[in-house]
């Protein structure tokens, strides 16, 4: 499997060199030049084939010649000590909990395969700096899945605020591998910088600069394994056609699906999940894509109105347009209707929903009154209910158990440099730790 830039059909790459150098030279994003048909390798799969078992047999065959048996199942045995789960609430709905990683969002699958695949690949004797721009629990989740990994340093770029979920152990002056520097600025300053020393080229391959944010490809291939996964488990129960639910936000989780289907996965649709701010409703729609102000809603992770992997769906519309009008379904969630499928989901179901996970069943009940009675559709979970444990209890009135990995996150500590968002204060922050 080669990848190419967004930019141009020339010149694809291994994935060794995506993943190692992230970002093509021409500014764009890679994505899969060519894709292999998998279902003979998958359909015969079922409910007893674990997630290592199935990521252990799919990875080789996707990345013939950079990863072999024994080294796929190497890194599926170090990446997942955990794996999700398919719940199937009734004939309609199922639902796939992605929150079973340390971290408790669905971010840890793509990011712990991704330091995984890269600790493979420097084993002889290569060594890679991961920068990565993060708030919240994004950077604990990077951190805890590139920890004491061999030959890999990881600096986190923070903007101003807090910094939580850390441990100071890991910490490159106390003799580990993680450099956490908060930016005077914003989040969007820190992901300018990262692109900026990424395609600094001197300064990149001194260090073997990339990255474990959604930029890299190697984070986001990782992610359609669970599609399939989740696949294996409710083929048995299909008796119509088969539909996916996704929160969609940046629009990463939403594209691996779409690679899942390219795998060979048999789906008869998407649904793009999105709160109030819609950001692709109208370009899925066929229109042209127009930002607009972010609006705050009960779902932040879905507040987002220019999507980073907008030239990766906008280049699989290209190559697809029948599939993105056919199997694509844009549909906006209010924070009222979030709101009440928390309380129905308990109520009916028992089970608890984040806002986030609210907002794909919201939109799965929507589309599947009005496009497939007999449809079945899968709701992705992207986080753990307890981390949203007030609004669950408002919503619910339950009180729910906070897991103590959880607990971890809410721990906030100091960053080993407090910089300006400029690219030399950020190069000379990070070379005085060396």
């Amino acid at each position: 499997m080669q990848f190419r830039s967004t930019c141009s059909h020339k010149s694809p790459v291994s994935f060794k060199e995506a993943v190692l150098r992230c970002l093509p030279l021409d500014g764009g994003l890679y994505v899969p030049a060519s894709v292999m048909d998998m279902r003979q390798f998958f359909l015969h799969m079922d409910s007893e084939t674990s997630y290592p078992e199935l990521v252990s047999t799919l990875a080789p065959l996707l990345l013939q010649g950079e990863l072999n048996p024994f080294s796929a199942s190497r890194v599926a045995e170090s990446a997942f000590d955990f794996e999700p789960e398919l719940k199937l609430l009734d004939e309609r709905f199922s639902l796939l909990t992605l929150y079973n990683g340390p971290t408790g969002v669905f971010k840890d699958f793509g990011i712990v395969f991704l330091a995984a695949v890269l600790e493979e690949l420097l084993k002889s004797n290569g060594r890679s700096m991961v920068l990565c721009a993060t708030r919240s629990d994004t950077g604990a989740s990077i951190a805890a899945a590139f920890r004491n990994r061999p030959g890999v340093t990881t600096v986190l770029l923070y903007p101003s605020g807090p910094i939580r979920g850390l441990d100071p152990a890991t910490f490159v002056p106390n003799g580990g591998n993680i450099i956490p520097i908060q930016i005077r600025g914003t989040f969007d300053d820190c992901q300018r910088l990262v692109i900026e020393t990424i395609t600094d080229r001197p300064f990149a391959e001194r260090y073997g600069v990339t990255s474990a944010n959604a930029i890299n490809i190697g984070r986001l291939i990782p992610q359609a394994f669970y599609y399939l996964y989740a696949f294996i488990r409710v083929k048995k129960n299909l008796i119509g056609d088969l539909y996916f639910s996704v929160p969609s936000g940046n629009f990463g989780n939403f594209i691996a699906g779409l690679y899942a289907w390219k795998f060979g996965m048999p789906v008869n649709g998407f649904i793009a999940a999105m709160n109030a701010n819609n950001a692709f409703g109208d370009f899925i729609a066929g229109k042209v894509f127009v930002p607009h102000p972010v609006i705050f809603t009960k779902s932040p992770a879905l507040d987002v109105t220019v999507p980073s992997n907008y030239e990766r769906l906008a280049s699989f519309y290209k190559e697809a347009p029948a599939v993105m009008r056919n199997m694509v379904y844009p549909a906006s969630v209010t924070d009222a209707a979030t709101l009440n499928i928390m309380e129905k989901a308990y109520k009916k179901y028992g089970v608890f929903l984040d806002p986030h996970s609210a907002v794909a069943f919201a939109a799965a009940e929507e589309i599947a009154l009005r496009l497939d009675p007999l449809g079945h559709f899968v709701v992705l979970a992207t986080g753990h209910p307890a981390r949203e444990a007030a609004l669950v209890k408002e919503t619910t009135g339950q009180t729910i158990k906070v897991p103590y990995n959880l607990e971890q996150l809410h721990r906030q500590c100091d960053p080993i440099a407090l910089i300006d968002p400029h690219l030399d204060a950020l190069e000379g922050a990070i070379a005085s730790c060396f």
